[in-house]
């Protein structure tokens, strides 16, 4: 099954559970990234990720972020910014700039 159909269908599981869920697509990638524009990750507190968009600590970045956006059941675009890592030992590091929309999906937050 290809990760788009899987993430949709823990979308669906999920909004049919009323369990709340974000979706997290790269909409703008400067530089040198580990994923593309339209790469998605569905993060679920329940049942974890779905997808990458693109590991290490920038994901870790988003994910931090999607708890708030679960909260709050607001959307939000957060800027991952992978320059601060270039001179890291690490021959991994791209040193390129995302910009990940999160997108809650499911129920609402209780007032």
């Amino acid at each position: 099954m290809s990760e788009d159909r899987r993430i949709l269908g823990q979308i669906v599981g999920a909004t049919e559970s009323g369990r709340p869920v974000v979706l997290a697509t790269i909409v703008r990638a400067r530089g040198s990234t580990p994923r593309g524009v339209g790469s998605r990750m569905l993060i679920d507190p329940i049942h974890g990720s779905i997808g990458t968009i693109g590991g290490g600590c920038g994901e870790a970045e988003v994910v931090d972020a999607a708890r708030l956006a679960l909260e709050d059941g607001r959307a939000r675009l957060v800027r991952v910014d992978l320059t601060e890592d270039l001179y890291s030992w690490s021959p991994a590091v791209c040193g390129g700039i995302l910009d990940v929309l999160l997108e809650p999906v499911g129920s609402a937050p209780s007032a």
